[in-house]
């Protein structure tokens, strides 16, 4: 089978996350970086702006899109009927913009508004023959499946899931595109009594507030009103309402120096009965670097998009809806072999 070629949207934490991975694939190559800011990166592929679409390379086989949730991936109020050429179809968001030209696989991760995306995506995929795999990465994603699973195997059961301690990349971005801050990172935190009484088999009634606590690290501009941009984090609908939030302003250097890496973790816990006995399924995850974590799934969804290209099947896709076996650059007796 000839290389997957993969092009990279957005060239930030994430987008150079996938490169990174994609170094580790021999059966897959770079060959774009689509950005904001083509002077960000390496020579050794093309790269073009994001805006300029006529240099797009149309060879690509699948876009790896590395956008933020909130506002570059999806506008919710796009009309769901074409629009009348390719340059006023950005508005859509970049997500239905690029699948009306690539395969493409995303991280889409704002969980309340997955059913909304899938929608549009499904859409412009389908119109246009593609094939796009949406909401990727570990939450949503391998954690997705794990709750699927777990659900059907201890019918009845009880799902929690537990993201932290560690730095959410969704979040950090929604933080950083309110006006007046110039950096932050997030670390969303589980409380312990919660993950406890679960671990116990007590099935408790959470709301989400009382299973974490947030915690944001801000680096504001000079005049900035920081009462200001400290009420607009707590009140972000999807992101911190409803939850323990403490700001924190710091200097760009204490932010660099003691917040520069992104670890997180997190797991996932389905708590019932197997007749009259008490059964728990744990899954637990634990990343040194969250968007190389994020990075190395999309890469194998991107893999698993292009294979389902092949086969027609157009549309939108999440990863519950794909054999695991679409993922991996192995073939199928080895597989049987040394995995089963």
């Amino acid at each position: 089978m000839k290389r997957i070629k993969v092009a990279i949207v957005g060239f930030g934490n994430l987008g150079r996350g996938v490169r990174r991975a994609l170094a580790g694939c021999p059966d897959m190559e770079l060959v774009q970086v689509i950005t904001r800011d083509p002077k960000r990166v390496r020579r050794e592929v093309k790269n073009v702006p994001v805006n300029d679409f006529r240099s797009f390379n149309r060879e690509v086989d699948v876009a790896i899109l590395c956008a933020g949730s909130r506002q570059d991936l999806f506008n919710s109020s796009s009309p769901m009927r074409p629009p009348k050429s390719l340059a006023a179809s950005s508005r859509l968001g970049q997500g239905p913009f690029f699948a009306r030209l690539f395969n493409t696989v995303d991280s889409f991760d704002t969980h309340a508004r997955i059913p909304d995306y899938r929608h549009y995506m499904n859409a412009y995929a389908v119109m246009n023959r593609r094939t796009a795999v949406i909401s990727a990465g570990w939450d949503p994603g391998t954690f997705s499946l794990e709750r699927i699973m777990a659900d059907a195997f201890i019918p009845g059961s009880h799902r929690y899931t537990f993201w932290g301690p560690g730095v959410s990349q969704g979040h950090s971005d929604a933080v950083r595109r309110i006006p007046g801050v110039v950096d932050a990172r997030q670390y969303t935190l589980p409380v312990r009594s919660a993950v406890a009484r679960v671990r116990r088999g007590q099935n408790p009634k959470l709301k989400p507030g009382e299973k974490h606590t947030r915690l944001v690290y801000v680096v504001s501009e000079m005049a900035a009103d920081r009462k200001r941009i400290e009420r607009e984090i707590k009140a972000m609908p999807n992101y911190f309402l409803g939850y323990r939030t403490r700001v924190v302003f710091v200097s760009r250097a204490r932010l660099l120096i003691e917040h520069k890496a992104f670890p997180h973790a997190g797991f996932v816990l389905t708590s019932g009965k197997t007749g009259s006995n008490k059964a728990l399924i744990e899954y637990r995850c634990a990343w040194e670097s969250n968007p190389e974590a994020t990075a190395g799934i999309l890469v194998a969804c991107g893999r698993a998009c292009v294979r389902l290209n092949i086969e027609q099947r157009y549309g939108a896709f999440t990863m519950a809806d794909i054999p695991p076996a679409y993922y991996s650059p192995r073939d199928g007796a080895e597989l049987l072999k040394n995995f089963m």
